[in-house]
């Protein structure tokens, strides 16, 4: 934990839980604990469209809370809305709990056909303990595709029960980095957002959260605070920008697999200060700003929701992207806004190195479905549950032709070339041969709504792929052959895709 933030949270335990929030958001200078969201749910539990349940429990045993904001019947817009993955990042729940207060005070708030789930808090062991990661150890926010953490699997029960038409994940980044500081600026947006962006999505699904991320600057201008889509990297001219990372083993892209709009939401921190919570009321109606916006539905809604039910009867694509990454395909020089410390102006900075671009580098032929070796069954088996994905157990020898894929290597270290971050599958694909599926192995067709998420939790050639965890790793063969095969021929079997 860094020092303002110890200091921060060891003079939290010297005030007294509070059942009530302060009554403007804007003044608010201490988030809130998880006792007193705790009292907080407890007291408006029951009041209008509010309704407070548990939906798991946490790795030290703390309750993992979803809000239901509902007028009955059924909705015509869903939203899931969930918050402090990291428990060291605060805002986004403080903002969720603003938000259910003010629908049990004045339920008018909430349109009739609008149902809102809430998960103040995801992470309630790192929230208490200041931690990014939870009670376990784990980062949450790479745990999408194992989903090893109860925390996680609590979130895609959810997804998977209520099936959103849009998910948003709120998280908080640091305006004042080492390599910013360093040249006397801060980062200039008060808060970003950006939506989901695995190229194996539908392209009308992307273009539609795309529209509301560039929508969201007017909105943000009009309550007093600066946007920008989000973004990670370095200081420009020279370091890298890019925006989100397209894998799945983030909640922004492994919830969007569920077929709805998903989002990241994150709101600019400065770590360095002596009481990093100063502007915490601030940041909170940033935060607001857009999430009301969610509730209201935008102005498009009719759109968005064809969209959601394009991309759900959407067949997977004859070829599946493997391997993709941002790019800059000018070079296109980009206007780059910074805060200067030391003036408090804003400086614009010729940008070549902002990445604009989703670039796939390899894709390979949609197979009919999936098998896995009888000796990674159980361990598939669980995982394939855990994701709420059909299989089979083969109960007797199948004839089948498929291709085995090699392991021939993970590269751990961060790729200073082409800025990718480690874990890299690096993998060989054998010709089709024929042969059984063995008695006690696993088949995973490719077809029905889970199509698209089964093959990216389980196709064996993509490069951020399961064989970076040593769980999985671990079921490698001797002679690097990987246990899950792509199966291209199986007799009786379905075309891969889902029915329209």
């Amino acid at each position: 934990m860094r020092p303002a933030a110890f200091l921060a949270a060891a003079a939290l335990l010297c005030l007294p839980a509070r059942a009530e929030l302060p009554e403007d958001h804007r003044t608010l200078r201490r988030t809130t604990s998880y006792d007193e969201m705790k009292r907080f749910l407890e007291g408006v539990d029951g009041k209008g469209p509010v309704s407070v349940s548990v939906e798991g429990t946490s790795t030290k045993g703390r309750s993992l809370y979803l809000v239901r904001l509902s007028h009955g019947g059924t909705p015509a817009w869903k939203l899931f809305l969930y918050a402090q993955q990291h428990g060291d990042e605060l805002s986004g729940k403080d903002a969720l709990l603003y938000l259910i207060r003010d629908v049990a005070r004045d339920p008018a708030l909430l349109p009739r056909d609008v149902e809102v789930w809430a998960m103040p808090m995801v992470n309630p062991d790192g929230a208490e303990a200041g931690t990014r990661e939870n009670g376990a150890g784990a980062d949450l926010n790479r745990d999408h595709m194992t989903l090893d953490q109860p925390e996680t699997q609590a979130v895609h029960r959810v997804a998977r029960r209520v099936r959103p038409d849009v998910a948003v994940d709120c998280h908080e980044f640091s305006r004042d980095s080492d390599s910013w500081k360093r040249r006397g600026w801060e980062k200039w947006p008060d808060i970003t957002m950006d939506g989901l962006d695995t190229p194996l999505f539908d392209p009308g699904l992307v273009a539609a959260a795309r529209r509301w991320v560039d929508e969201s600057a007017a909105v943000e201008e009009a309550a007093g605070h600066r946007f920008l889509r989000y973004w990670v990297g370095g200081a420009p001219p020279d370091d890298e920008q890019r925006p989100s990372a397209p894998d799945v083993d983030g909640g922004l892209n492994a919830i969007g697999a569920y077929g709805g709009l998903s989002f990241i939401i994150e709101a600019a921190v400065r770590h360095g200060s002596q009481d990093p919570s100063a502007d915490l009321g601030n940041r909170v109606d940033a935060y607001l700003a857009l999430l009301r916006r969610f509730v209201a539905g935008g102005s498009r809604r009719a759109d968005d929701l064809a969209a959601i039910a394009a991309a759900r009867k959407r067949p997977l694509p004859p070829f599946l992207p493997t391997n993709y990454l941002w790019v800059n395909p000018g070079p296109q020089v980009t206007g780059f806004p910074v805060i200067e410390v030391a003036t408090g102006r804003t400086l614009t900075i010729p940008t070549p190195n902002l990445m604009t671009t989703m670039a796939v580098k390899r894709s390979v032929p949609t197979p009919l479905g999936y098998s896995v070796a009888p000796p990674a069954a159980p361990v598939f088996a669980a995982l394939l549950t855990r994701h709420g994905i059909p299989f089979e157990t083969v109960t007797a020898p199948r004839p089948a032709r498929v291709e085995s894929v090699k392991l021939l290597r993970v590269e751990e270290e961060f790729d200073d070339l082409y800025e990718r971050y480690g874990g890299r599958a690096v993998t060989s694909r054998g010709e089709p041969v024929g042969g059984d599926l063995p008695a006690g192995s696993l088949w995973v067709p490719l077809r029905g709504e889970t199509a698209l998420r089964a093959s990216l939790l389980l196709e064996p050639l993509s490069l951020y792929g399961l064989y970076r965890y040593p769980r999985y790793r671990a079921l490698v063969g001797a002679d690097g052959v990987l246990p899950v095969r792509r199966v291209v021929a199986l007799p009786g079997a379905a075309p891969p895709g889902r029915p329209r």
